[in-house]
């Protein structure tokens, strides 16, 4: 798919379902509690969890856990809102952790 689609594609590691594109990265200097994480400016096939608060090392912020669409497994957060003005950039954006997605066809 990631041919058809002309961009490089990241899929949920446990059944290749596509939920994000190289394009789409912001950052990759991203850390989750399991290790590195990248994030992006959207995902795609993916189900928010219950939005809540949570103290992160970058400061509080409202958040939704992101699981696969296609097999439930979880593979990050998406911001919802960020109270701290430096970290607002952040808003709207997804962190994927790394070991939780492979890079797809190329």
């Amino acid at each position: 798919m990631a041919d058809l689609m002309g961009s490089r594609a990241y899929c949920c590691f446990k059944c290749q379902n596509l939920v994000a594109f190289h394009d789409d990265i912001v950052s990759k200097d991203f850390q989750a509690s399991r290790g590195r994480a990248f994030l992006f400016s959207h995902a795609m096939n993916i189900i928010l969890g219950p939005k809540e608060d949570r103290q992160l090392i970058t400061g509080l912020h409202t958040v939704a856990d992101i699981y696969c669409s296609d097999c439930g497994e979880e593979l990050g957060w998406k911001y919802i809102k960020a109270y701290e003005e430096t970290q607002k950039y952040k808003e709207g954006k997804c962190v994927l952790e790394k070991f939780k997605i492979s890079k797809g066809n190329e």
